[in-house]
C-alpha cells in the first residue's frame, strides 16, 4: 500500500513538475526564437540602410530621378558589400514598379507596404526579407527591399532544439527520482503512524483477548462443575467481576486515547489553580493502598500558579504518573510531588527513588501498551497506557512532558504547562 501510494506522489509529481517543465522549455525556446530574429532583423535593417543611404534625389532635364548607381550591389559604379550576406535586393519606385534588383528576379510589382517578412523560397530556403520606404529631405522617392538567408538563425535554433531536447528528459528523470525520494520522505510519518496503529490494534487485541478468554473460561467452569458449593460459585464470579473491571478500564482508556486528539477546545478550558488541585490529589492519595508502603512528600509554592485547562482530565496526568512512581518504588522508598513557576511556565515534577527505566527504554514509555517490565507490570495490572494517557493529557494543554530515570536510582517525570 505505501509503495502504490509513494509511486501515485512520485507519479503526480513528476507529471506537475514535467509539464511546469515543458511549459518552462517552451516560454524559453520561444523568446529564444524571437531573440534570434530580432539580431537577424537588427543586421537586415542595418545593411539596407546603408544602401538606402546611397539612393541620390538628382535634377535631370527639370525632373527629378532616382540615381542608383552608387547603391551597393545595385549600382555599377560601386563595389559590392564585403560579406552582404544579402541574396537579393530590389528598387520600387513610387509607383510600386520594379525599377532595378539584384540576385533572384522579384515580383514586377511590390506586394508590401513595409516591415519585415519571412518568405519561403521554391528551393525551400527559409528568408528574411525587410522592405524600406526611402525619403530624401523629407521627399518620399520608392522602396527598397532585401533579403538574406537564415541559416545562421535556423542553425543557431536547432542547436538550441538539441540543447532542450537532451537537457529536457535528463530533468524529467532527476524530477520524477526527486519525486520518488520525496514521496519516501513524505510517507514516513504516515508509515510510522500506520505502524503504529498496528501495533496499537494488536497489542489492544491482545490486551482483550486474555481477559475474554478468563471471563469465558470461569463462566463455562461454572456451567460444568457439579459443585454446590457457595464459596466456590463465588470465588468465580469474583474472579469474573474483577476482569471485567479491569477490562472496563482498559476499554476506558483506549476511548479517552481515540476521543482526545489535539488541542483541546477553548470553551472546554478553564482556570485552575494547580496548588489546590495538587493538594487535593495528594490528599486523597494519601489514604490509596499504592501510598501505604512508602513516603510521599509535596512541596507546593505560597503563591498561587494558574493555567487554563481541564481539571478532570489534568487530575488524571498527575495520578498516571503518581501510580507509576508509587508501584515501582520499593518499601520505604520516597515519591515527591512538587510544583514551581519558571517564566511563562508552570512546571510539576514527580521524582521517585524507586526502580528506574532502562535507558534503552527511554525512547519508547511513552508508547500504548509499552511496558519495561511486562511480568511485573502485570502483577500491578498495568497495561502501558498510564503514560501514554499523561502525555496526551499534557499535549492537549500545550505542554509537553518529559522523562528522566537511572535504572535502580529512580525517575523523575516533569509535565510543563502554560501558565494563563
Amino acid at each position: 500500500m505505501f509503495n502504490r501510494s509513494r509511486r501515485n506522489l512520485a507519479n503526480w509529481f513528476t507529471l506537475t513538475m514535467g509539464s511546469i517543465l515543458i511549459i518552462f522549455a517552451a516560454v524559453v525556446y520561444y523568446s529564444e526564437v524571437i531573440d534570434e530574429l530580432e539580431e537577424l532583423d537588427r543586421l537586415l535593417y542595418k545593411k539596407t540602410i546603408v544602401m538606402a543611404a546611397n539612393v541620390k534625389l538628382e535634377q535631370h532635364n527639370g525632373q527629378q530621378q532616382v540615381d542608383l548607381e552608387h547603391v551597393p550591389l545595385l549600382g555599377s559604379m560601386v563595389l559590392p558589400l564585403p560579406e552582404s550576406q544579402l541574396v537579393y535586393a530590389a528598387w520600387y519606385d513610387k509607383q510600386k514598379q520594379l525599377v532595378q534588383f539584384f540576385g533572384t528576379i522579384p515580383s514586377d510589382r511590390l506586394l508590401v507596404s513595409g516591415g519585415f517578412d519571412t518568405i519561403k523560397t521554391d528551393s525551400k530556403v527559409w528568408l528574411r526579407q525587410v522592405t524600406l520606404p526611402v525619403y530624401q529631405d523629407g521627399v518620399f522617392i520608392g522602396y527598397l527591399q532585401a533579403g538574406m538567408p537564415m541559416t545562421a538563425t535556423e542553425t543557431a535554433l536547432a542547436e538550441f532544439r538539441l540543447v532542450l531536447a537532451i537537457s529536457v528528459p535528463i530533468t524529467l528523470g532527476i524530477v520524477a527520482l526527486t519525486g520518488w525520494w520525496l514521496g519516501g520522505l513524505a510517507m514516513q510519518p504516515i508509515r510510522h503512524s500506520y505502524d503504529s496503529l498496528q501495533r496499537f490494534t494488536a497489542d489492544a487485541s491482545h490486551e482483550l483477548r486474555s481477559p475474554l478468554t478468563a471471563i469465558i473460561s470461569n463462566a463455562q467452569y461454572g456451567f460444568l462443575s457439579n459443585s454446590t458449593a457457595l464459596e466456590i460459585q463465588r470465588q468465580r464470579f469474583h474472579k469474573i467481576s474483577d476482569i471485567a473491571k479491569s477490562m472496563s478500564t482498559l476499554v476506558n482508556d483506549l476511548l479517552f486515547l481515540a476521543r482526545n486528539q489535539g488541542q483541546l477546545p477553548k470553551e472546554f478550558l478553564q482556570e485552575i489553580e494547580l496548588n489546590n488541585l495538587l493538594l487535593k490529589i495528594v490528599d486523597d492519595y494519601l489514604t490509596q493502598p499504592d501510598a501505604q508502603h512508602l513516603s510521599l512528600v509535596f512541596h507546593l509554592p505560597n503563591y498561587p500558579i494558574n493555567i487554563l485547562g481541564e481539571p478532570n482530565l489534568l487530575r488524571q496526568a498527575v495520578i498516571n504518573i503518581l501510580n507509576n512512581g508509587c508501584k515501582y518504588t520499593p518499601a520505604d522508598g520516597q515519591v515527591e510531588l512538587s510544583l514551581l513557576k519558571q517564566s511563562h511556565w508552570a512546571i510539576i515534577k514527580i521524582i521517585d527513588n524507586g526502580i528506574g527505566i532502562p535507558a534503552e527504554d527511554l525512547p519508547y514509555i511513552f508508547e500504548r501498551f509499552y511496558r519495561v517490565d511486562k511480568k511485573r507490570s502485570r502483577k500491578t495490572g498495568g497495561f502501558g497506557l498510564g503514560l501514554a494517557i499523561a502525555q496526551q493529557i499534557i499535549q492537549s494543554h500545550g505542554g509537553q512532558i518529559t522523562i528522566k530515570s537511572v535504572l535502580k536510582e529512580g525517575t523523575s517525570v516533569q509535565m510543563i504547562l502554560p501558565i494563563k
